[in-house]
């Protein structure tokens, strides 16, 4: 393999009908970073976090604890995404670093985990709806038909209308969340006092002790921080990858930071931390302090606006990761076509097919939580993809190297593993509600062999290099 051959050639768009196009900038990374990391995860962690820490000061320091690691993650995740300038997220570090097989199953995961979390979000929307107009109960599942169909509609044409959609979408999520965060400073001091007469909520148990319970939160918020990895799903549709994937990296991780941080800010100002605990809904206590019962409804419709921008990143992520493995060899060529737009069309109608199918599955839940245990592990993945390609090619040129390394990529990654062991433990110990969601996980894990043996065609270890 060249040195040159992780990278594509600069080529005109107007030259490069059926191919992916170089049309995406900054503004789009960052849009895709806060579209996808400020979703559902900000409205009830808090609750969580809280349940942990009773001292307002370590409940922020969490907050922030989690975005540095965000950051930290950031970095390796951005030298990869310059440094291997193919679209498909981290599918295509795991398989360059790595090798075909570990390639697949951080390729198949991603992608299901993806298209699973994209119905998830659009059956909230549905259900936010269907309280808002009670005429639509029994109908949250076609609401989340509807939603996945209309933004598979606009990315169909081309790559610009599903760019234009991302950055819209997210500049209405920051205006909604700049106006929660404004009106709590702004309003909620005359209703303070009202507030420390609500009840007390659900905390840890006592037999916590402090350094477990301050672990058990950050791992909470730093789960609530993904979304990081956006721009790295279009490494070769970035028009300068070299200088904008990290620019967009940083101020993406930065701007989720400063709306995570607010927003806490914003709850303890009118809420005590007891208050706060155990609920996963606390902003809509605030709510109803404000615009009384009718301010749980004003709420529930600026979140379904803040949400649209999650349904279009999803789809347009879950779309490249497919594009990608196809391209590759690994499933059907068809789903490596591409429109004259730059649009992967096959594998957005079958991403669009697989999200719609989950919308029907009745235990969608437990299949999220069982997925998400690779979310965390393909983090994993990558990391150790960025110490493989460091030692396999030294000298090739990087436009951008990871500050800190190889310490801060050794602390990602080992922050990586802590997470997964942890949850798969609190998992097993979990008697409550017994998925045992990591040892369905394992068992996929095992499948995934065959799978991968029965899916790939011949000749698949040298095509995509």
């Amino acid at each position: 393999m060249s040195e040159h051959s992780t990278s594509l050639p600069l080529v005109p768009a107007a030259a490069r009908a059926g191919r992916l196009q170089q049309a995406l900038g900054i503004t789009f990374g960052v849009a895709i970073i806060v579209g996808n990391s400020v979703a559902v995860g900000i409205l009830a962690t808090p609750g969580e976090v809280a349940g942990y820490l009773s001292s307002v000061p370590l409940f922020l320091a969490a907050w922030v604890a989690g975005g540095l690691y965000a950051l930290i993650g950031s970095i390796q995740l951005a030298e990869l995404g310059c440094f291997v300038r193919r679209s498909g997220g981290q599918y295509v570090f795991a398989r360059r670093a790595l090798g075909p097989y570990s390639g697949f199953i951080v390729g198949w995961s991603d992608w299901l985990s993806t298209c699973g979390t994209n119905s998830a979000v659009t059956i909230l929307i549905g259900h936010y709806l269907a309280r808002i107009f009670p005429a639509l109960l029994g109908s949250e599942q076609a609401i989340a038909v509807a939603f996945v169909l209309v933004f598979t509609a606009v990315q169909w044409r081309d790559i610009h209308a599903g760019r234009r959609a991302q950055e819209f979408t997210t500049l209405l999520k920051g205006v909604v969340y700049l106006f929660i965060i404004a009106a709590c400073f702004l309003l909620g001091g005359s209703h303070r006092a009202e507030a420390q007469a609500l009840p007390s909520s659900a905390l840890a148990p006592e037999s916590l002790s402090l350094a477990v319970a301050v672990v058990l939160a950050v791992q909470a918020v730093i789960y609530t921080y993904d979304g990081w990895s956006g721009p790295i799903y279009f490494s070769e549709e970035v028009k300068d990858p070299g200088r904008e994937i990290p620019r967009a990296t940083f101020a993406g991780v930065f701007s989720v930071m400063a709306i995570y941080v607010a927003f806490n800010l914003a709850l303890v100002y009118i809420l005590p931390l007891r208050t706060i605990a155990g609920d996963d809904f606390a902003i809509g206590k605030i709510a109803r302090l404000f615009f009384g019962p009718r301010g749980d409804f004003a709420l529930l419709a600026m979140i379904i606006v803040s949400l649209l921008s999650s349904v279009n990143s999803n789809t347009l992520m879950a779309t490249r990761v497919l594009f990608a493995m196809s391209r590759d060899g690994l499933v059907s060529r068809r789903a490596a076509a591409v429109n004259a737009g730059g649009t992967p069309v096959q594998a957005l109608i079958v991403s669009t097919a697989v999200a719609v199918a989950f919308i029907m599955m009745k235990e969608l839940n437990a299949l999220i939580e069982m997925l998400a245990y690779f979310f965390v592990a393909n983090y994993a993945m990558s990391f150790l993809s960025l110490f493989v390609l460091r030692r396999k090619q030294p000298d090739a040129p990087r436009p951008y190297r990871a500050w800190g390394y190889p310490f801060t990529t050794g602390f990602a990654l080992v922050g990586a593993l802590a997470f997964l062991v942890g949850g798969i433990v609190a998992d097993l110990k979990n008697t409550e509600t017994p998925h045992h969601s990591s040892i369905l996980a394992l068992g996929l894990l095992v499948l995934s062999y065959p799978a991968y043996r029965l899916m790939r065609r011949p000749g698949y270890e040298q095509e995509g290099e």
